[in-house]
Protein backbone atom coordinates (compact mmCIF):
# COMPACT_ATOMS: atom_id res chain seq x y z
CA UNK A 1 0.00 0.00 0.00
CA UNK A 2 3.10 2.30 0.33
CA UNK A 3 3.35 2.46 -3.44
CA UNK A 4 -0.31 4.06 -4.13
CA UNK A 5 -0.80 5.82 -0.26
CA UNK A 6 -2.35 9.07 -1.87
CA UNK A 7 -1.12 11.08 1.48
CA UNK A 8 1.95 11.83 3.60
CA UNK A 9 2.13 12.82 6.84
CA UNK A 10 5.29 14.77 7.73
CA UNK A 11 6.64 15.95 10.94
CA UNK A 12 9.69 18.40 10.51
CA UNK A 13 12.30 20.75 12.44
CA UNK A 14 12.79 23.26 10.22
CA UNK A 15 16.40 24.27 12.25
CA UNK A 16 18.83 26.56 11.66
CA UNK A 17 21.83 24.16 11.50
CA UNK A 18 19.79 20.45 11.23
CA UNK A 19 16.44 19.35 9.70
CA UNK A 20 14.85 16.83 10.94
CA UNK A 21 11.56 14.64 9.44
CA UNK A 22 9.67 12.32 11.56
CA UNK A 23 7.08 10.01 9.66
CA UNK A 24 4.71 7.07 12.24
CA UNK A 25 7.10 8.85 15.38
CA UNK A 26 10.07 7.45 14.33
CA UNK A 27 13.50 10.20 13.10
CA UNK A 28 13.32 9.42 9.49
CA UNK A 29 15.67 11.90 7.99
CA UNK A 30 18.24 13.98 9.56
CA UNK A 31 20.31 16.05 7.95
CA UNK A 32 22.37 19.71 7.93
CA UNK A 33 20.11 22.66 6.34
CA UNK A 34 22.39 23.30 3.90
CA UNK A 35 21.97 23.41 -0.32
CA UNK A 36 24.24 23.22 -3.07
CA UNK A 37 23.70 25.08 -6.31
CA UNK A 38 25.87 25.06 -9.45
CA UNK A 39 25.81 28.63 -10.31
CA UNK A 40 26.31 27.84 -14.37
CA UNK A 41 22.77 26.35 -14.46
CA UNK A 42 21.38 27.27 -11.04
CA UNK A 43 20.59 23.71 -10.48
CA UNK A 44 20.31 21.76 -7.21
CA UNK A 45 23.55 19.80 -6.94
CA UNK A 46 23.57 18.57 -3.17
CA UNK A 47 21.22 18.51 -0.29
CA UNK A 48 21.96 17.78 3.11
CA UNK A 49 25.00 15.96 4.32
CA UNK A 50 26.75 16.40 0.78
CA UNK A 51 26.28 19.99 0.25
CA UNK A 52 27.41 20.04 3.83
CA UNK A 53 31.05 18.48 2.60
CA UNK A 54 31.27 21.20 -0.07
CA UNK A 55 30.60 24.29 2.40
CA UNK A 56 33.09 26.31 2.78
CA UNK A 57 35.45 24.10 0.58
CA UNK A 58 33.75 24.64 -2.79
CA UNK A 59 35.11 26.23 -5.92
CA UNK A 60 34.07 29.48 -7.30
CA UNK A 61 31.11 27.65 -9.90
CA UNK A 62 29.25 26.10 -6.26
CA UNK A 63 27.24 28.21 -3.95
CA UNK A 64 26.67 26.49 -0.93
CA UNK A 65 23.66 28.02 1.23
CA UNK A 66 22.38 28.07 4.35
CA UNK A 67 18.31 28.82 4.13
CA UNK A 68 17.79 29.41 7.62
CA UNK A 69 19.80 32.16 10.08
CA UNK A 70 18.53 33.06 12.99
CA UNK A 71 15.87 30.45 13.00
CA UNK A 72 13.99 31.75 10.08
CA UNK A 73 14.02 31.84 6.35
CA UNK A 74 16.74 33.79 4.86
CA UNK A 75 16.59 32.62 1.33
CA UNK A 76 13.20 31.58 0.15
CA UNK A 77 14.20 29.89 -2.83
CA UNK A 78 16.82 27.77 -1.46
CA UNK A 79 14.37 27.08 1.75
CA UNK A 80 11.91 25.22 -1.46
CA UNK A 81 14.70 23.39 -3.15
CA UNK A 82 15.66 22.12 0.43
CA UNK A 83 12.19 20.86 1.58
CA UNK A 84 11.69 19.86 -1.76
CA UNK A 85 14.88 17.58 -1.84
CA UNK A 86 14.67 16.45 1.33
CA UNK A 87 10.82 15.12 0.50
CA UNK A 88 12.35 13.57 -2.41
CA UNK A 89 15.24 11.46 -0.38
CA UNK A 90 12.58 10.04 1.93
CA UNK A 91 10.09 8.64 -1.39
CA UNK A 92 13.56 7.41 -3.18
CA UNK A 93 13.69 5.58 0.67
CA UNK A 94 10.37 4.20 0.85
CA UNK A 95 10.39 3.10 -3.22
CA UNK A 96 7.15 5.33 -3.86
CA UNK A 97 6.57 5.19 -7.78
CA UNK A 98 4.62 9.00 -7.29
CA UNK A 99 5.03 11.89 -4.81
CA UNK A 100 1.88 11.35 -2.94
CA UNK A 101 -0.03 14.78 -0.95
CA UNK A 102 1.53 16.24 1.91
CA UNK A 103 0.50 16.83 5.44
CA UNK A 104 2.95 18.98 7.46
CA UNK A 105 3.58 19.85 10.84
CA UNK A 106 6.58 22.27 10.75
CA UNK A 107 8.08 23.91 13.70
CA UNK A 108 8.88 27.77 13.94
CA UNK A 109 10.79 29.91 16.64
CA UNK A 110 8.38 31.56 19.15
CA UNK A 111 9.53 35.63 17.70
CA UNK A 112 8.65 34.73 14.58
CA UNK A 113 7.01 38.00 12.20
CA UNK A 114 3.77 37.28 10.59
CA UNK A 115 6.25 37.69 7.38
CA UNK A 116 8.36 35.20 8.78
CA UNK A 117 5.90 32.73 9.75
CA UNK A 118 4.37 33.11 6.04
CA UNK A 119 7.78 32.15 4.32
CA UNK A 120 7.54 28.97 6.29
CA UNK A 121 4.13 28.22 5.07
CA UNK A 122 4.63 29.33 1.93
CA UNK A 123 7.96 27.53 1.22
CA UNK A 124 6.57 24.11 2.66
CA UNK A 125 3.32 24.53 0.14
CA UNK A 126 5.76 24.89 -2.55
CA UNK A 127 7.50 22.29 -1.82
CA UNK A 128 4.15 19.84 -1.88
CA UNK A 129 2.41 20.38 1.29
CA UNK A 130 -1.14 20.57 0.80
CA UNK A 131 -2.51 20.76 4.46
CA UNK A 132 0.47 22.37 6.24
CA UNK A 133 0.39 23.30 10.22
CA UNK A 134 2.95 24.97 12.11
CA UNK A 135 4.03 24.36 16.12
CA UNK A 136 6.05 26.89 18.34
CA UNK A 137 9.53 25.57 19.21
CA UNK A 138 9.03 25.64 23.00
CA UNK A 139 5.53 24.09 22.45
CA UNK A 140 7.08 21.32 20.48
CA UNK A 141 10.25 20.81 22.93
CA UNK A 142 7.90 20.56 25.84
CA UNK A 143 5.87 17.46 23.92
CA UNK A 144 8.69 16.16 22.43
CA UNK A 145 10.02 15.59 26.70
CA UNK A 146 6.57 14.30 27.48
CA UNK A 147 5.40 17.05 29.33
CA UNK A 148 1.50 17.28 29.65
CA UNK A 149 1.10 20.73 27.86
CA UNK A 150 -2.56 21.33 28.41
CA UNK A 151 -2.23 20.52 31.91
CA UNK A 152 -3.23 23.96 34.49
CA UNK A 153 0.47 24.11 35.40
CA UNK A 154 2.92 25.78 34.62
CA UNK A 155 6.31 24.38 32.52
CA UNK A 156 9.38 26.38 31.55
CA UNK A 157 11.59 25.58 28.54
CA UNK A 158 14.30 26.91 27.48
CA UNK A 159 15.52 25.76 23.86
CA UNK A 160 18.64 26.41 22.66
CA UNK A 161 18.93 25.52 19.15
CA UNK A 162 20.93 26.57 16.39
CA UNK A 163 19.90 30.45 15.52
CA UNK A 164 17.51 31.12 18.27
CA UNK A 165 16.76 30.36 22.18
CA UNK A 166 13.36 29.92 23.14
CA UNK A 167 12.26 30.80 26.72
CA UNK A 168 8.43 30.17 27.48
CA UNK A 169 6.29 28.95 30.16
CA UNK A 170 3.22 26.74 29.29
CA UNK A 171 0.09 26.50 30.70
CA UNK A 172 -3.58 25.03 29.55
CA UNK A 173 -1.76 24.74 26.15
CA UNK A 174 -0.55 28.34 25.52
CA UNK A 175 2.28 30.40 26.19
CA UNK A 176 2.29 32.04 29.45
CA UNK A 177 5.20 35.03 28.84
CA UNK A 178 7.84 34.08 26.64
CA UNK A 179 11.69 35.81 24.97
CA UNK A 180 12.75 34.64 21.54
CA UNK A 181 16.55 35.88 21.13
CA UNK A 182 18.92 35.25 18.76
CA UNK A 183 21.81 34.07 20.56
CA UNK A 184 22.39 30.49 19.98
CA UNK A 185 24.38 27.39 18.61
CA UNK A 186 25.50 29.92 15.99
CA UNK A 187 26.75 33.02 18.19
CA UNK A 188 28.77 30.21 19.88
CA UNK A 189 30.26 29.42 16.98
CA UNK A 190 31.19 32.99 15.74
CA UNK A 191 32.66 33.47 19.50
CA UNK A 192 34.73 30.89 18.77
CA UNK A 193 36.17 32.12 15.47
CA UNK A 194 36.62 35.16 17.00
CA UNK A 195 38.31 34.36 20.07
CA UNK A 196 40.50 31.95 17.87
CA UNK A 197 41.49 35.06 15.88
CA UNK A 198 41.83 37.41 18.84
CA UNK A 199 43.57 35.17 21.61
CA UNK A 200 45.88 32.80 18.86
CA UNK A 201 45.90 34.89 15.65
CA UNK A 202 44.84 32.02 14.07
CA UNK A 203 41.87 31.98 11.08
CA UNK A 204 39.12 28.95 11.17
CA UNK A 205 36.19 28.28 9.40
CA UNK A 206 32.98 27.52 10.83
CA UNK A 207 32.83 23.58 10.97
CA UNK A 208 36.29 24.00 12.62
CA UNK A 209 34.29 26.43 15.23
CA UNK A 210 31.66 23.32 15.19
CA UNK A 211 34.11 20.63 16.27
CA UNK A 212 35.90 22.49 18.80
CA UNK A 213 32.27 23.51 20.11
CA UNK A 214 31.26 19.84 20.01
CA UNK A 215 34.91 18.65 21.39
CA UNK A 216 35.37 20.93 24.26
CA UNK A 217 32.46 23.05 24.33
CA UNK A 218 31.53 24.40 28.00
CA UNK A 219 29.82 26.92 30.19
CA UNK A 220 32.02 26.84 33.03
CA UNK A 221 35.43 26.61 33.73
CA UNK A 222 35.80 24.25 36.49
CA UNK A 223 34.43 20.79 34.97
CA UNK A 224 34.40 17.95 37.32
CA UNK A 225 35.72 15.87 34.18
CA UNK A 226 37.03 18.09 31.61
CA UNK A 227 37.50 16.83 27.91
CA UNK A 228 40.93 16.44 26.73
CA UNK A 229 42.17 19.68 24.81
CA UNK A 230 41.26 19.79 20.75
CA UNK A 231 44.27 20.46 18.78
CA UNK A 232 43.10 22.87 16.29
CA UNK A 233 44.67 23.63 12.88
CA UNK A 234 44.75 26.77 10.99
CA UNK A 235 46.41 29.69 9.38
CA UNK A 236 48.51 31.86 11.23
CA UNK A 237 47.47 35.67 10.19
CA UNK A 238 50.56 36.95 10.15
CA UNK A 239 52.57 34.83 8.01
CA UNK A 240 50.13 32.18 6.90
CA UNK A 241 51.99 29.11 7.94
CA UNK A 242 50.42 26.29 9.87
CA UNK A 243 49.62 26.14 13.45
CA UNK A 244 48.64 23.57 16.15
CA UNK A 245 47.06 24.92 18.97
CA UNK A 246 45.54 23.03 21.76
CA UNK A 247 42.54 24.75 23.14
CA UNK A 248 40.74 23.66 26.34
CA UNK A 249 37.26 23.43 27.73
CA UNK A 250 38.49 26.60 30.24
CA UNK A 251 39.39 28.66 27.25
CA UNK A 252 36.13 28.60 25.12
CA UNK A 253 33.71 28.53 28.68
CA UNK A 254 35.52 32.30 28.73
CA UNK A 255 35.22 33.40 25.45
CA UNK A 256 31.36 32.05 25.47
CA UNK A 257 30.73 33.59 28.83
CA UNK A 258 29.19 37.02 26.76
CA UNK A 259 26.60 34.75 25.04
CA UNK A 260 25.32 32.73 27.70
CA UNK A 261 24.79 35.89 29.88
CA UNK A 262 22.68 37.15 27.12
CA UNK A 263 20.59 33.99 27.76
CA UNK A 264 20.84 34.23 31.39
CA UNK A 265 19.10 38.09 30.65
CA UNK A 266 16.21 36.00 28.92
CA UNK A 267 15.43 33.44 31.43
CA UNK A 268 15.14 36.24 34.15
CA UNK A 269 13.21 38.28 31.58
CA UNK A 270 10.53 35.48 31.43
CA UNK A 271 10.96 34.85 35.06
CA UNK A 272 10.30 38.39 36.16
CA UNK A 273 6.78 37.91 33.43
CA UNK A 274 5.85 35.06 34.85
CA UNK A 275 2.24 35.25 36.98
CA UNK A 276 3.14 34.51 40.64
CA UNK A 277 1.07 31.44 40.47
CA UNK A 278 2.76 29.70 37.85
CA UNK A 279 5.89 30.61 38.74
CA UNK A 280 5.38 28.65 41.85
CA UNK A 281 5.06 25.62 39.32
CA UNK A 282 8.28 26.27 37.85
CA UNK A 283 9.85 26.10 40.80
CA UNK A 284 8.21 22.89 42.26
CA UNK A 285 8.76 21.21 38.76
CA UNK A 286 12.25 22.27 37.58
CA UNK A 287 12.95 24.21 33.97
CA UNK A 288 13.68 22.18 31.00
CA UNK A 289 16.52 22.71 28.98
CA UNK A 290 16.51 21.21 25.29
CA UNK A 291 18.21 21.90 21.86
CA UNK A 292 21.90 20.98 20.91
CA UNK A 293 23.01 23.89 23.19
CA UNK A 294 21.64 21.58 26.18
CA UNK A 295 24.71 19.44 25.32
CA UNK A 296 26.94 22.58 26.12
CA UNK A 297 28.94 21.06 29.29
CA UNK A 298 28.19 22.38 33.08
CA UNK A 299 25.63 24.95 31.22
CA UNK A 300 22.68 23.10 33.52
CA UNK A 301 25.04 23.26 36.94
CA UNK A 302 25.85 26.99 36.03
CA UNK A 303 22.00 28.27 35.42
CA UNK A 304 21.10 26.13 38.31
CA UNK A 305 23.76 28.48 40.48
CA UNK A 306 22.30 31.21 39.07
CA UNK A 307 18.47 31.38 39.44
CA UNK A 308 18.38 29.12 42.31
CA UNK A 309 15.76 26.22 40.43
CA UNK A 310 16.89 22.81 38.83
CA UNK A 311 17.66 23.22 35.40
CA UNK A 312 17.08 19.51 33.57
CA UNK A 313 18.31 17.93 30.62
CA UNK A 314 16.17 15.62 29.34
CA UNK A 315 16.71 12.50 27.52
CA UNK A 316 18.08 13.31 24.02
CA UNK A 317 17.33 17.04 23.78
CA UNK A 318 18.49 17.08 20.66
CA UNK A 319 15.70 15.78 19.26
CA UNK A 320 12.98 17.23 21.35
CA UNK A 321 11.32 20.06 19.17
CA UNK A 322 11.30 17.41 16.55
CA UNK A 323 9.72 14.57 18.34
CA UNK A 324 7.26 16.98 19.61
CA UNK A 325 6.46 17.86 16.30
CA UNK A 326 5.82 13.92 15.74
CA UNK A 327 3.23 13.86 18.31
CA UNK A 328 1.59 17.33 17.29
CA UNK A 329 1.09 15.88 13.77
CA UNK A 330 -1.13 12.55 15.56
CA UNK A 331 -3.29 15.41 17.57
CA UNK A 332 -4.08 18.05 15.35
CA UNK A 333 -7.99 17.98 16.35
CA UNK A 334 -6.97 18.23 19.86
CA UNK A 335 -4.20 20.71 20.34
CA UNK A 336 -5.92 23.61 18.66
CA UNK A 337 -2.64 25.79 19.52
CA UNK A 338 -1.31 24.57 16.03
CA UNK A 339 -1.12 27.67 13.30
CA UNK A 340 -3.02 27.64 9.96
Amino acid sequence: MGLFSFRQELAMDLGTANTIIMKDGKIVLDEPSVVAFDLRTNEVLAIGHEAREMYEKAHAYIRTVRPLRDGVIADFNAAEQMIRGMVKMLNKKSHRLFTPSLRMVVSIPSGSTQVEIRAVHDSSEHAGGRDVYMLFEPMAAAIGIGVDVLAPQGNMIVDIGGGTTEVAVISYGGIATKQSIRTAGDEFTNDIMKYMRQKHNVRIGERTAEQIKIRVGAAVKDLENPPEDFVVCGADQMDTLPRQIPVSSAEIAGCLDESIVKIEAAILKTLEETPPELYGDVMENGINLTGGGALLRGLDRRLTDRFGIQFIVPEDPLHAVAKGTGVALKNLDTFNFLIR
